[in-house]
């Protein structure tokens, strides 16, 4: 069979198996462009079995691109709170409001104006038109590369642009004449549920025939893919601070960024401990130096706290670093009591000794500001641990450690603080784990801690 008769027999084949085989998906029991544009968003790095539910509730809170555009951006991250690369939900909304400003609510039709909506790719841009409009574009994601990559025996990278426009174009050709809706949905399902990355069911494939891969016993060891840098892992200490008199029964959160890694979204309290030397696992800071460091960089943002112990570990992954946690728990201070000089006395004391015995070995210890620093600039904090690694003598780490002291003396770099209460956990939109952390702690889960 040559190869017309091969892309024959695939699309075909492949569009028999979708009519019997597809599944019954929220978003394709409409033929609704909103639908399909919030669903492929939601499907980017996600599991459809996660989105399903997700998908149903936002359809609900934002049942039109109008609604989405009009929306209070925190109600809209709030509904996407567990879903992760909140980024998506952030341009989701952008993008509602281009539609709303240049195309008067309608999901625009033309590639380039599709294209041109703030966080759609070529992907998304194909499989709206395709999906949305039955227009003959391609749609080619990671599911779509394996299967062409095995069928058709394609050695090339698939982490390679050139790979890419190899197979978008060919994608564009399998596309049976007014199917490409039908067509580009069976080409991803396939990809789901037979063509895995792992184990692929051969036996149950409509195409398994002509497959090449398989054939030439390849279905495992194809697509070819460069291998991803692992990510980069860090040891963090987080704060969490319970409130006193006024504050009984709330604990201490903050707002992120406007802009950078989890833009705008609450979380306990935390401080880079000390980043891992390449290729190493960043290990655990001993508990006293670790609450001195807590204390003093909740200090230097305005608030007086004593750590009373550790309460748990956990671990937040991210596709480029990966966080791991040591959770303390903490209990309000008087601003002005005796306590706080004590604090600082204790938190300077435990930089000078940590930043000692990182003279000629590691990189120092960083303030609060820190946990932003490779995301939205870099605090005076940051700025002084920083130059700590950089140099080797010692009368340079010694103005480092000096500098970094006085970086201890005032307010941080402006982020919002407040205390909360479980009831505010309705509104406000936290990453995952710190959703579980709060949610924990209100529970009782920490109610005794190491001390």
């Amino acid at each position: 069979m040559g190869l017309m008769e091969q892309k024959q027999h695939f699309s075909v084949n492949l569009l028999d198996w979708y009519m019997i085989n597809r599944r019954d998906l929220p978003w394709r029991r409409h033929n609704n462009p909103y639908f399909t544009w919030v669903s492929e968003i939601m499907l980017q790095q996600t599991r459809v079995d996660t989105v399903i539910p997700y998908f149903n509730r936002f359809i609900t809170n934002f049942p039109t691109v109008q609604a989405l555009a009009e929306a209070a951006e925190e109600d809209v991250l709030k509904n996407w709170e567990g879903l992760g690369y909140y980024s998506r939900a952030r341009n989701l909304q952008a993008a509602a409001r281009q539609v709303m400003e240049l195309h008067a609510g309608e999901m625009p039709q033309d590639k380039q104006a599709v294209f041109a909506l703030k966080g759609v790719g070529p992907y998304t841009a194909g499989a709206i038109l395709s999906i949305a409009f039955n227009q003959p574009q391609p749609a080619v994601d990671g599911n779509v590369m394996r299967v062409l990559s095995r069928y058709f025996l394609i050695d090339e990278d698939i982490m390679k642009g050139s790979t890419r426009v190899l197979m978008e174009e060919l994608a564009g050709e399998l596309i049976p004449e007014g199917r490409a809706r039908d067509f580009n949905q069976a080409l991803m399902e396939l990809g789901a549920l037979v063509c895995t990355p792992k184990a692929p069911h051969c036996l149950t494939c409509p195409v398994m025939e002509q497959c090449s891969g398989r054939i030439a016993g390849r279905e495992l060891t194809l697509p070819v893919k460069t291998k991803a840098k692992p990510p980069r892992p860090e040891q963090r200490l987080v704060a969490l601070v319970e409130g006193r008199g006024e504050h009984r029964g709330q604990v201490l959160v903050r707002q992120r960024p406007a802009t950078g890694l989890l833009a705008r979204m609450w979380e306990l309290p935390h401080v880079l401990a000390a980043p891992a030397a390449a290729g190493n696992a960043a290990e655990p800071l001993a508990d006293e130096p670790a609450m001195a460091l807590l204390a003093g960089s909740l200090w230097a943002e305005g608030f007086a706290a004593r750590p009373e112990g550790l309460a748990t570990h956990a671990e937040h992954v991210f596709s480029h670093i990966v966080w791991n946690l040591q959770v303390y728990k903490c209990t309000e201070q008087d601003q002005g009591s005796d306590e706080l000089p004590l604090i600082a006395a204790e938190a300077r004391a435990a930089y000078d000794a940590q930043a000692a015995a990182q003279q000629t070995t590691a990189p120092a210890l960083s303030g609060f500001g820190t946990a932003h620093a490779s995301e939205s600039g870099h605090s005076d904090a940051a700025d002084a641990y920083g130059s700590l690694s950089e140099h080797s003598e010692p009368q340079s780490a010694a103005i480092a450690i000096n500098a970094a002291q006085d970086a201890l003396t005032g307010k941080g770099d402006g982020l919002a603080y407040r205390w909360i209460g479980p009831q505010d956990m309705e509104k406000l939109a936290f990453p995952n784990v710190f959703l579980k952390l709060l949610s924990s702690y209100f529970a009782g889960a920490y109610d005794e801690v190491k001390e």
